[in-house]
């Protein structure tokens, strides 16, 4: 039996302009579903008709003339053969229109206020300035519209470090899984983007710095402002974290039993530190430059300190940033350094000086390895009182441009 051929391309562009100037309401059939109508108001619409799962469904494909004769069969032909496969395009528009078309900026706003907030503390300072930088680079942008070339352009538009690089890379790959899991984009669009081939690979990893007598001599006398030389000393006496030492608050020093108490962190147990007496009157010159704050290194910017109401510590960077200016105009004798090179110099030092590796390492606020570092809870006061005493003494014969005639811890552990 032979069955008949559905009439196709029933219409002409004539004929639709006519029925247009007419202004008269009309459905007229251009052949295997596509119809051309005009309502009551003189708009003019292609409408598929179709069936799917048993029943007859319409689907508004455009306008007339935006979506011209030829256009219209295209996209007719198109969603048939959507309906061939099994997928109903009509219901598939209704869930596209209920989808949020949100910008970039919207996004970010609802990652910061139901991700970003669970995060750590630092986590929160580091992901929220990558999200400012997205925000500035492409907030205005759809999130729908967003593709994996955008991506690309937003991370070679920044130009920061590798290390920095890498956590806006990250932060741009968790805003849109945040999108993904709200359903505003059916996939990630950093998904195959890699950074290595971006950026290029990481660079290698700085190999930490000694510093040599000569350099702790010049340093211990730099020409820095007061609070700055202090909390140089104390770092490199100490061989605390820098950021134990510009978050430090008074309440948590206790100068009369020479003990500085740091509390529990991400990068360390709670610890108590022997101070030396010299270590101490570096704490109380300290103090007394920072007047009512209740921190040792109160912030010095008056709209830090607004932010903060009234009263925080100084920036991350503030001293970092001293040392920097300190070699820059005053051209010491010594190669440049951060701020945590002064750690790696303290252990290098308190081995030479005839302190054990165990006892340094505690020093440092290290964990021990392996099966002793899990059992063995002893705090080592005495042992560590002993090296800082050690340490400190030499660091004040540096200071002094003396000999160092202090014997050596042998077999201090």
């Amino acid at each position: 039996m032979r069955v008949a051929k559905r009439q196709t391309n029933l219409l002409s562009d004539i004929e639709l302009k006519q029925f247009v100037r007419a202004g008269t309401p009309i459905a007229k059939s251009d052949g295997a579903g596509l119809t051309f109508t005009l309502s009551a108001a003189g708009t003019a619409a292609w409408v598929l008709r179709f069936s799917h799962g048993g029943r007859r469904h319409e689907l508004t494909l455009g306008t007339y003339p935006d979506l011209a004769l030829s256009a219209a069969r295209k996209l007719a032909a198109a969603k048939r053969v959507e309906v061939q496969q099994g997928t109903n395009p009509a219901i598939e528009k209704r869930k596209e229109k209920a989808r949020k078309d949100w910008t970039v900026r919207q996004l970010i706003k609802d990652y910061r206020e139901r991700v970003l907030v669970t995060l750590a503390d630092s986590t929160q300072r580091s992901y929220g300035r990558n999200l400012d930088r997205v925000e500035r680079g492409m907030g205005s942008l759809s999130v729908r519209a967003v593709s994996a070339p955008d991506i690309v352009a937003e991370i070679e538009r920044t130009k920061l470090g590798w290390v920095e690089e890498f956590t806006h890379w990250c932060v741009l790959k968790a805003i849109f899984k945040h999108a993904a899991g709200k359903r505003l984009i059916d996939a990630n669009p950093c998904a195959g983007v890699v950074l290595e081939a971006i950026i290029g690979k990481r660079p290698p990893v700085r190999k930490r710095l000694m510093l040599t007598d000569e350099e702790l001599a010049v340093l211990m006398n730099a020409k820095m402002r007061d609070e700055n030389l202090y909390a140089v000393r104390i770092a490199l006496a100490t061989g605390v974290r820098i950021g134990e030492l510009y978050t430090a608050r008074r309440a948590n020093l206790h100068l009369h039993e020479c003990r500085w108490h740091l509390p529990a962190s991400k990068t360390g147990p709670a610890m108590d530190i022997p101070l030396a007496p010299i270590v101490v009157e570096w704490f109380d010159r300290l103090l007394d430059l920072a007047g009512e704050s209740d921190y040792v290194l109160p912030a010095r910017l008056r709209n830090r300190l607004d932010r903060h109401d009234g009263d925080t510590h100084v920036s991350k960077d503030a001293i970092r940033e001293a040392i920097d200016y300190w070699i820059e105009k005053h051209k010491p004798q010594i190669r440049r350094f951060t701020p945590h090179d002064l750690r790696s110099t303290m252990k290098s030092h308190m081995r030479k000086l005839g302190v054990s590796r165990d006892i340094s390492e505690m020093c440092l606020n290290h964990k021990l390895p392996g099966v002793e570092g899990i059992y063995d809870q002893y705090a080592y006061w005495d042992e560590r009182k002993a090296a800082l005493g050690l340490w400190a003494a030499y660091l004040a014969a540096r200071m002094r441009n003396e000999e160092w005639n202090v014997t050596p811890l042998r077999g201090a552990a």
